[in-house]
């Protein structure tokens, strides 16, 4: 998830008309924040994180308040906290103030792209608010649908009612939810999550749903995200030098889309295609410094420039440069590797040599040519590598390039370092 939060996410919603609760921003006024708990009696002050940043409730970083001297005291507490979540440290920079909104009900709702289906796909629940993974499988259902036709609402009615949703609750859903997608497909989305979706009861006893926390992911490199205006800073999960540099080099072709996930790690893994990506995520942990994806056939000149800010950030804490993708149909496998290698002589040629184990995995066009390449580089530099082709099996490749940088925290490093006759 790249925007969280209804600070954004009412914004967005409001191009569909899907309701939403009232929100503030940090900047909001004293004046205005009373007002807020005069209209709704009770208000939640949430921190503003970049990027999408889950467990919050858990780690207690929702404050709630029903008067103006204890959601000051909130902001107070908030504003600069900090969150841990997996291996990610976020800090915030903000509050929120958001209306409580009375329901009995509480949905979860979430479109996605499926590789499972390969089709879009709705996921919800009547039992929102909590962990998704926490339910019973009988009381959540995913269902597919045709992209070309959209989300209806009999695929919305059909599901709610399959896992025994209240009937007050399927109406109301019924006319809001495909509104939704007309949200994610009309603007780029690849991901969409509200949780909780409350069902607030009108005066005629009517149920509205309304969204109270927003999440979702863009393909940055589709032009009609650009429809929004969205500022650049949203897409940054943390500001860092390096990320900054790559999201800089964005163009038509070619994606650079990266995240640092451990900036002491020891693996660095420039991957292609978002599967491929997952995987290497996964599997390497915490010693992956970056999780990336640079596919959709980038020129020599963009692989060559990005190739050369990852080195120049990370190399030389680095054990294994491990390049890895799955087979592809249009990336151009030579222009790739030849912008690898050439950033790779060049960093040499500036920075100095360091002791280095080079994983590849990678199919797609050009291949050979690729490797030949790629390898051609390596030798003249002394630097030891292995190369596997579409031939094998991903997971096995990973999971030797986390052998690899074993064996180099227990002297390989050493090793290779007197091979190039330079100091470890």
């Amino acid at each position: 998830m790249q925007v969280t939060g209804m600070l954004t996410g009412a914004r967005l919603l409001a191009h569909v008309g899907f309701p939403t609760s009232e929100v503030l921003g940090p900047d909001a006024t004293e004046d205005q924040i009373q007002a807020l708990i005069d209209r709704h009696k009770l208000i939640f002050i949430k921190p503003l994180f970049r990027g999408g940043v889950g467990k919050k409730g858990k780690a207690g970083l929702i404050g709630r308040a029903r008067d103006l001297k204890t959601a000051l005291a909130e902001k107070e507490r908030l504003y600069f906290a900090e969150h841990r979540h997996g291996n990610a440290v976020a800090k915030a920079n903000g509050v929120t103030f958001e209306a409580g909104v009375p329901a009995e009900h509480e949905v979860y709702f979430a479109i996605t792209d499926n590789t499972r289906f390969r089709a879009p796909t709705m996921t919800i629940t009547h039992r929102g608010g909590v962990d998704i993974e926490e339910l019973d499988k009988t009381e959540i259902i995913s269902v597919p649908f045709d992209a070309l036709t959209g989300l209806k609402a009999f695929v919305v009615a059909n599901a709610l009612t399959e896992i025994g949703a209240p009937k007050e609750i399927i109406s109301p859903l019924v006319q809001h939810l495909p509104k939704l997608w007309e949200l994610m497909h009309h603007y780029g989305m690849t991901t969409l999550e509200l949780n909780p979706i409350r069902m607030m009861p009108g005066k005629d006893g009517r149920l509205t749903p309304i969204a109270c926390d927003f999440k979702c992911g863009f393909d940055r490199d589709d032009p009609r995200v650009g429809r929004l205006g969205l500022p650049d800073y949203l897409f940054a999960a943390d500001i860092s030098d390096f990320e900054q540099e790559v999201n800089q080099l964005r163009t038509h072709q070619g994606q650079s889309d990266v995240f640092v996930i451990n900036d002491k790690g020891t693996i660095l893994a420039p991957t292609f295609g978002g599967g491929a990506n997952s995987l290497v995520t996964e599997v390497l942990g915490d010693a992956a410094i970056i999780s990336s994806d640079f596919g959709g056939n980038p020129p020599y000149e963009k692989m060559k420039s990005v190739a050369a800010i990852c080195y120049r950030h990370f190399l030389k804490q680095t054990n294994v440069l491990f390049i890895i993708g799955g087979k592809s149909n249009n990336t151009d496998i030579l222009e790739t590797f030849r912008g690898m290698g050439d950033a790779l002589r060049e960093h040499f040629a500036k920075h100095g040599p360091v002791p280095l184990y080079v994983v590849v995995g990678r199919g797609g066009p050009n291949l050979v040519r690729g490797m030949g390449n790629l390898a051609d580089t390596l030798d003249s530099l002394g630097v030891p590598y292995r190369f596997f082709g579409f031939d094998s099996a991903i997971s096995e490749v990973v999971t030797h390039a986390k052998r690899v940088d074993e064996w180099m925290r227990s002297g390989g490093r050493d090793e290779i370092a007197r091979t190039m006759n330079i100091s470890a």
